[in-house]
């Protein structure tokens, strides 16, 4: 009996694309050939999880996995399981398929394509049943003048969409990323250059390392760029924004600070009677891109107090606002 993919996965059939991409992820490093170099079994398993995500990872494919089990693939390509195929002795069954499954994409339209697609449609089709016999058909007895044509060149293989995460420093800087691309039915790690300043959303292009095809070239693989969130720093376009924690001490009397930046770490100057919410502009410390001027660093001074403050601390504030009493929310109403 056939292994249930959702067992394969460790997920429920309702699950989500985000909870079959968290349990491939996991299984995934799990069992990865380079986590487990000599464990046979591993990297059995390894091969049976990716299986298992090429399929339900794709709604297509996971639609008629549902509908079909595991035989889908057969149904998928224009024969049900048992009807014997082009020239089988059984004959194919139509018995609760759609004409959609049943001639693909090419049944519809005429065009060639994967997945049961015939190059001429109904006439492929039915020919391929008949296992090339009667009259008219191509190259065969009966042909008619200007019926023969040319066997359809070989088609090339599907393209692979595949969402990259990479880090918020990467994204700015640029770098090399290696990872495991999914839905290719391949398991080999790949290496892509990421330009600096990319922005998240942007797509990359590899040629030929998609979906193989028997006897035509491999499809692309089209990687989506995903930017991972920085802890304090935030992209707004080619500005970087930084809220940067400043003392009591360092607001009233005035500072220089040091300031960590895409280019190294400079040093701030900060202004003295500084409030929180003022905002400083470090030029040309923001994202660079491969065109145009680099952006801006905007800094944002935010005033902190010490998690625990002693008593002498607390007693030298009240000093201070008796010595400088102010009202901060003069003027603040609905």
């Amino acid at each position: 009996m056939a292994e249930d993919l959702y067992q394969t996965l460790g997920v429920s059939r309702d699950a989500d694309k985000s909870d079959l991409q968290k349990a491939y992820r996991k299984l995934a490093r799990k069992y990865h050939p380079d986590m487990n170099p000599d464990d046979k079994a591993a990297q059995e398993k390894f091969k049976r999880v990716q299986e298992a995500y090429e399929v339900l990872g794709d709604e297509e494919k996971r639609s008629a996995y549902d509908r079909y089990g595991a035989d889908f693939e057969k149904i998928r390509g224009g024969y049900p399981s048992g009807s014997g195929g082009p020239g089988g002795g059984a004959g194919p069954s139509f018995d609760g398929l759609d004409l959609e499954q049943i001639f693909g994409a090419a049944g519809r339209q005429g065009g060639g394509g994967g997945g049961g697609g015939f190059e001429n449609g109904f006439n492929d089709f039915f020919e391929q049943i008949l296992g090339g016999g009667g009259a008219g058909h191509r190259g065969g007895p009966g042909a008619g003048p200007g019926r023969s044509r040319a066997a359809a060149p070989p088609q090339r293989g599907a393209n692979v969409r595949y969402e990259l995460a990479i880090p918020f420093e990467k994204a700015i800087l640029g770098g090399k990323a290696e990872f495991y691309p999914t839905g290719t039915g391949k398991s080999e790690k790949l290496s892509v250059t990421i330009p600096a300043g990319v922005e998240d959303g942007a797509k990359i292009r590899l040629r030929e390392q998609g979906q193989a095809s028997p006897g035509g070239p491999p499809g692309d693989l089209i990687l989506l760029i995903k930017i991972d969130s920085h802890p304090y720093f935030e992209r707004k376009g080619k500005n970087l924004e930084l809220e940067l924690p400043i003392t009591v001490g360092e607001a009233a009397m005035g500072a220089k600070v040091d300031v960590p930046t895409p280019k190294g770490t400079v040093t701030l100057s900060i202004p003295p009677r500084s409030r929180s919410g003022k905002r400083l502009r470090l030029k040309g410390h923001g994202v660079q891109s491969a065109k145009g001027e680099p952006g801006d660093l905007i800094v944002e001074l935010l005033i902190q107090l010490p998690d625990a403050m002693s008593d002498e601390a607390v007693e030298l504030l009240k000093q201070f606002e008796s010595v400088e009493p102010y009202e901060p929310r003069t003027g603040l109403k609905f």
